[in-house]
């Protein structure tokens, strides 16, 4: 009796409303504890401390398919099946947000398509996080404004497959719906007059007489005098041209070659110099390399030095074995003698 559904219950898409849950979800959650120790007996009324006591949502979880409280308050909600009024405070209801989860999941099996557009839509603009718990038994972040939009175009969430419903554009063409709008939409056309209004008050303060700019000065005509005179000095330096003297001609061609000689010169000097230059960076390296050669044969002598001075240490030091056991023979006698005991055999 505790899970059948209530007497007066409306058929919910043309069927049970417990039957909107799997068969095998529904046995499960029939068997589960938090539905035969919280759920039995709960009233519309008790419904919201039980909602009000979720800290998480999601369907069933584990190897052995465990139904989560939030799941099993929505089966509840499909047997007892509150009134409407309740679900819509559900979902208006600010303070506990997984109080909102549960009514706008409930609208979204239960009402039609009007219905969750119109109550679901405003939810958009909640962007608080929820937890959900997955298929692992895992928790996973998810916010407010997602789990709404994955309400309206997903066809399974929660382990329970959804409804049905008409598509936006086809209720906004049949006049049942406005175009939505959104935020970032508004935002954006908000910039756009404002950016309009900056250009427009710029337009006006550059029309303004104080900022327009003064003509610029027309250039002044010549008269017919000074234009005369101009011809006259251009053809007067075209017959001196013409009627130069032959003297004139071999200074100029004197002057031509003398220029010619002077740059070429210049250029064998500037070459003389880069050579010069050439032959000193030459000798530098080759300066370098005597030196690294003078390095080098000064490292060999210090190591031939080194080799010698070890050697000379050495000499007085015995190097066979036996040189070396006589010597500590020899030193334990003296140490035994100065005590007074029989010395070692050699």
């Amino acid at each position: 009796m505790a899970n059948r559904t209530v007497k007066d219950a409306h058929s919910v898409k043309g069927t049970n409303p417990q039957y909107l849950v799997e068969k095998i979800i529904r046995t499960r959650i029939y068997e589960s504890r938090y539905w035969k120790e919280e759920c039995f007996a709960l009233t519309a009324a008790l419904l919201v401390d039980k909602a009000m006591e979720l800290r998480y949502i999601g369907g069933v979880y584990g190897g052995n398919v465990k139904p989560t409280p939030f799941l099993c308050l929505i089966l509840k909600m499909l047997q007892i099946q509150p009134e409407k009024d309740i679900v819509v405070e559900f979902i208006r209801n600010e303070d506990f947000k997984y109080v909102r989860a549960l009514g706008a999941y409930y609208m979204r099996l239960t009402g039609t398509a009007m219905d969750c557009y119109k109550y679901l839509e405003p939810l958009y603009y909640d962007y608080r996080k929820l937890r959900r718990m997955n298929r692992n038994g895992k928790f996973e972040l998810v916010h407010m404004d997602e789990y709404i939009d994955e309400l309206l175009r997903e066809e399974r969430l929660a382990d329970i497959i959804l409804p049905r419903i008409q598509k936006r554009n086809v209720l906004e063409e049949s006049n049942q719906l406005e175009p939505r709008v959104s935020a970032v939409e508004e935002d954006m056309e908000d910039m756009g007059t404002d950016e309009e209004e900056e250009l427009m008050e710029e337009s006006r303060r550059s029309l303004t007489p104080e900022k327009r700019k003064s003509p610029s000065p027309r250039r002044r005509s010549r008269s017919p005098h000074t234009q005369t005179e101009d011809k006259r000095r251009s053809r007067s330096k075209e017959r001196e041209k013409r009627h130069r003297s032959p003297g004139k001609r071999h200074k100029d061609e004197d002057d031509r070659k003398r220029k010619s000689k002077k740059s070429r010169s210049d250029r064998d000097r500037h070459a003389g110099e880069k050579d010069h230059h050439r032959d000193r960076g030459d000798r530098e390296r080759e300066k370098q390399v005597r030196e690294r050669e003078r390095d080098r044969d000064r490292d060999r002598e210090r190591r031939h030095r080194d080799k010698d001075r070890d050697h000379h240490k050495d000499r007085g030091r015995p190097h066979s074995r036996r040189d070396r056991e006589d010597m500590e023979i020899r030193e334990a006698n003296e140490l035994r003698a100065r005590l007074g005991l029989a010395p070692l055999r050699p």
